[in-house]
């Protein structure tokens, strides 16, 4: 009892004004032993409606029985999430990005008009880890992020399948590769259970950035969804809230810019998501961190890529759990003086600490390779900028022989018309396939672009054909694809200029994306140009009016700022 009488709840304990307050806790169970403990949440993304959440309702329990058992109330209350997959290819994927900061802000709203003294945020699918971060450091109380896991890989044919087998089974078949049994055959293997998509995507990177950070339990990253393993990281975490709240450890104590280079460190040795850029920058701006894209290339170039994961690799993240999981990979990254140690965590010790008692990689195995091995010398996620892109656009080059590309640009105001166009063969080796009108504002909701990279990929075009795009492209992604142009086609960006036949060039090694075009033209064409309307309505609507360059992390709240 001394334990729990030195942490009390900030407003329900003794106070008689709050007597109405506690009569409604009363009936969902609270008790007067329980009004002298902290109000830790549960903050629940579990749903139905993917299989990377489905699981989460079981762990949002494991998180309650933790903090329970280390002297909080716990209360479990949810928010949303939608599936990028089943999304992808649809209108529906323009829902994909704002669901981020639907979730950031349900999450900070329940939490403050509840008035908890801590909570733990359980995610799964790719927008839940950035939203359950974003509110995290909006919050400001003490907090820790559980992730709901990796699903683990299909088979068939002795074959390791994925959502992106399926993505890139389309392109084969509509190339005449395969047949209908067979996309039947990887459509009904790829996905075998609960979890987010297996490789080195969007959801595995932002769990990786994220307990590097030192804002989730070490391993809780790499834990697969269906194990013992997941379900006693949400039990831990539950228990570590307690710990922050007697220390009196807050989300800015842990969330330094340092922790923010720890993060992006180790996204560029996994050979992380493109969309990493996009939810570090948001997650930073939130917690009050000053980074940037020239933050990203300045840390890529002194970090190896080390790891062969998909979708440039060969393995899942499954297989990195096996060989000691992201505990173990930031062991090694510390050892070779890459990580900041003296950041704080989640645990209450810093990262040299929590590297100590991390296993090292098991002996023999072949996913991360050593450091004079690496795949690159720097890191593969690249920020580009030229006349196309004076803010700055997105690449990823891990995997790719080929670097630099000049071609005529194919240009598309819809990603269905760009598509068609794959589809029907009109887009031929040494094109520049343009795709905009697709950013945070003009798509509205910057969707992502893996149906059509994984067709071309899937044709054999994927090196062989430039794909660009003020859009997003999928964690799962790959090939010679640059996103997140900005300023944006909708904003007056020069994407927004390009024509049939413009001459465009991407260098990867110069860091350079630019169109062959005079400054003079180019405010000719300006002129012009008139901007489509907005979006007026709804969700979509609000997000278009009130979302920031994707430059700026694409948020909705740096509207004081601009």
């Amino acid at each position: 009892m001394e334990k729990d009488l030195r942490i009390k709840s900030k407003v329900f304990s003794d106070d008689p004004k709050r007597a109405p307050n506690r009569a409604m806790l009363r009936a969902v169970g609270v008790n007067d032993e329980d009004f002298k403990k902290p109000m830790v949440g549960i903050a629940s993304t579990w749903s139905e409606v993917t299989p990377c959440n489905i699981h989460i309702n079981g762990l949002a329990e494991s998180a309650k029985k933790g903090a329970r058992e280390a002297g909080g109330v716990p209360l479990i209350f949810n928010t949303i999430t939608v599936s990028d997959g089943i999304s992808m290819g649809t209108e529906g994927m323009r829902y994909s990005l704002p669901s981020r900061d639907v979730i950031a802000d349900s999450i900070e709203t329940v939490v403050g008009a509840e008035n908890l003294d801590g909570f733990v945020a359980i995610g799964g699918c790719d927008k839940n880890i950035p939203g359950c971060l974003i509110a995290i450091a909006r919050a400001e109380v003490p907090a820790v992020f559980v992730y709901g896991g990796t699903i683990s890989p299909g088979f068939s044919n002795g074959e390791k399948l994925d959502i992106v087998s399926v993505f890139e089974g389309v392109g084969k078949h509509n190339n005449g590769d395969i047949g209908d049994e067979q996309l039947r055959n990887i459509e009904c293997h790829a996905c075998p259970g609960a979890g987010s998509c297996g490789g080195m995507y969007t959801a595995n990177t932002m769990a990786s950035a994220v307990e590097a950070m030192g804002m989730s339990m070490p391993g809780s990253s790499s834990h697969p969804a269906e194990s013992k393993d997941k379900a006693k990281d949400c039990e831990e975490a539950g228990k570590a809230v307690y710990t922050l709240l007697e220390k009196g450890i807050y989300p800015k104590d842990i969330m330094t810019k340092e922790a923010f280079e720890n993060a992006i460190t180790v996204v560029m040795a996994l050979g992380g998501s493109t969309n990493a850029t996009l939810h570090l920058l948001a997650m930073a701006q939130s917690i009050g961190v000053d980074l940037s894209l020239d933050d990203f290339n300045r840390i890529r170039e002194n970090v190896p890529h080390i790891a062969d994961l998909k979708p440039s690799g060969k393995y899942v993240m499954e297989d990195l759990h096996r060989i000691g999981g992201i505990p173990a990979v930031m062991k090694l990254l510390y050892e070779a003086g890459y990580l900041h140690g003296d950041c704080l965590t989640v645990t209450g010790k810093t990262v040299a600490e929590n590297a100590k008692e991390a296993p090292s990689l098991e002996e023999g195995q072949e996913i991360i390779l050593p450091f004079d091995k690496a795949f690159r010398k720097n890191g593969p996620l690249v920020v580009l900028k030229g006349n196309l892109a004076p803010s700055g656009a997105v690449a990823k080059v891990s995997g790719l022989k080929v670097t630099k590309h000049t071609g005529p640009a194919r240009v598309f105001n819809t990603e269905e018309e760009a598509t068609e166009a794959v589809i029907n063969n009109e887009i031929k080796e040494g094109d520049v396939l343009v795709i905009r009108y697709e950013g945070p504002k003009g798509g509205p909701g910057m969707p992502e672009m893996l149906s059509i990279s994984a067709i071309l990929v899937g044709k054999g075009l994927g090196e062989k054909v430039a794909l660009l795009t003020d859009g997003r492209f999928s964690g799962g992604t790959h090939g010679l694809v640059v996103g997140h142009i900005a300023p944006e086609a909708q904003t007056g960006g020069p994407i927004a200029f390009l024509k049939e036949g413009d001459m465009v060039t991407i260098d990867a090694d110069e860091l350079l994306i630019s169109m062959d075009i005079s400054e003079e033209e180019i405010e000719r064409r300006r002129k012009n140009w008139t901007a489509p309307p907005l979006m007026k309505k709804g969700v979509l609507g609000k997000y278009a009016h009130n979302v920031s360059c994707s430059s700026k992390g694409a948020i909705t709240d740096y509207f004081d700022k601009e």
